[in-house]
């Protein structure tokens, strides 16, 4: 009870605006003139998001003397948001780490030094959350009124405020290098595995004989019907429409899609059966699945279905359509294009060793073992990282309750 007592003499309750200059940056200049030859930085969402959380030194743009003319100089110290755009909901913040010039996408905070310690405010600023303050997430945008509204709960004292920012200083600093270390961790897992790969693939073993993909198996072209929202149903009896974002969180099979096509889009389609294997040939390019379900494929995909049984394993042509062996092949042939793909020349280029099926069997059943344990270690280094983050908003709603 004494302590509740403490804390509200102690500390008190304000308005953002109450202690801080609340405002935004610079409409960007648009003409190329202005930057040419620029030595000012020009800070923007991306140079924010490219932080997160820290310290801004460099941005991607640099203003010249004709560019900075009518526009405000923000000093080293103030504190960025993003308050428009999709950015605003991922909760970036910085402070600037030198004085420059700012996007009017970003809200600037600058605290009044007599009241209020900046570091004080900006480790707050990271407990407010946009999604909580945005009425219509549908358009994302944080209004300067909405920002001078928070409520901020501070000790009077500056040298109390200190205090709370050094220990929050040490404890993030440990969470950092915790972060890192686990990062280390998880990548080096991710390593091993390709490592295993690349030296099972690449160093051949007795009899193995070496074939191009095209030798192997047929290689085909996906089509898109246009316009695509034409052909697009709800009905059941609708075909599965398989695009690149059905792929996103899984490894191996595609099993459902988010879309369908009517049937009489098959004209203008291809249609691929369970067991057969899809290959991405644009964008992240190279990335090979194994069909579980039947559906059609548009012109960003290539089908891969053997000629002839009992010649190649379906689970070692996906291990090593997946290795940095048979990957490195597609980014070399890949290479030299603006727009950086694939095509079935290209693809039926390709070489790759090939045991005796019995073999291949073998190898997969290592990959196999590898892989899972492989994902073990990925688990317990993600729980990891997501127990760090935990530990840093406890410790910020510890910091921000007076209880530290």
């Amino acid at each position: 009870m004494v302590k509740k007592i403490q804390q509200k003499t102690n500390w008190q309750t304000k308005k953002l605006g109450e202690v801080c200059d609340i405002g935004a940056g610079n409409s960007a200049p648009q003409k190329k003139e202005f930057f040419v030859g620029g030595i000012y930085p020009f800070f923007r969402t991306s140079d924010v998001g490219k932080i997160h959380i820290g310290n801004i030194l460099e941005s991607s743009d640099y203003l010249n003397e004709k560019g900075i003319k009518g526009l405000k100089l923000f000093n080293k110290g103030i504190i960025l948001l993003p308050k428009s755009g999709a950015s605003t909901f991922l909760n970036h913040r910085v402070v600037l780490g030198t004085d420059g010039y700012v996007s009017s996408h970003l809200a600037t905070i600058k605290t009044d030094e007599e009241i209020l310690n900046n570091s004080f405010l900006f480790y707050f600023l990271q407990g407010i959350k946009a999604q909580d303050l945005i009425q219509d997430h549908k358009y994302p945008s944080l209004n300067l009124p909405v920002i001078g509204e928070i409520e901020i709960y501070y000790p009077e004292s500056l040298s109390e405020q200190h205090r709370i920012v050094k220990i929050l200083d040490e404890v993030f600093a440990d969470v950092a290098k915790a972060k890192e270390n686990a990062e280390k961790n998880l990548q080096n897992a991710k390593d091993l595995f390709e490592s295993y790969s690349q030296d099972v693939f690449a160093k051949s073993g007795k009899g193995w004989k070496e074939k191009k993909l095209g030798d192997i198996l047929e290689i085909e072209r996906g089509g898109s019907p246009r316009p695509i929202q034409k052909y697009l149903t709800n009905d059941a009896n609708g075909i599965n429409w398989i695009k690149i974002g059905d792929t996103k969180n899984i490894d191996k099979y595609i099993l459902k899609t988010r879309q369908k096509i009517k049937p009489e889009g098959l004209k203008k389609t291809r249609l691929v059966n369970s067991g057969d294997f899809i290959l991405s040939n644009s964008m992240s390019f190279g990335r090979p699945y194994i069909m579980k379900i039947t559906g059609a494929i548009h012109d960003g995909w290539l089908v891969l279905r053997e000629k002839n049984i009992n010649v190649i394993d379906k689970d070692y042509l996906y291990n090593i359509l997946g290795s940095p062996y048979v990957f490195g092949q597609f980014d070399k042939l890949a290479a030299g294009s603006t727009v950086r793909n694939l095509n079935i020349s290209l693809v039926s280029s390709v070489k790759i060793p090939l045991p005796l099926v019995v073999e291949q069997k073998s190898i997969v059943k290592k990959l196999d073992v590898l892989y899972a344990e492989t994902k073990k270690l990925e688990v317990i280094y993600k729980q990891k990282l997501a127990d760090l983050e935990e530990l840093k908003k406890a410790v910020l709603k510890k910091a921000f309750s007076g209880k530290l």
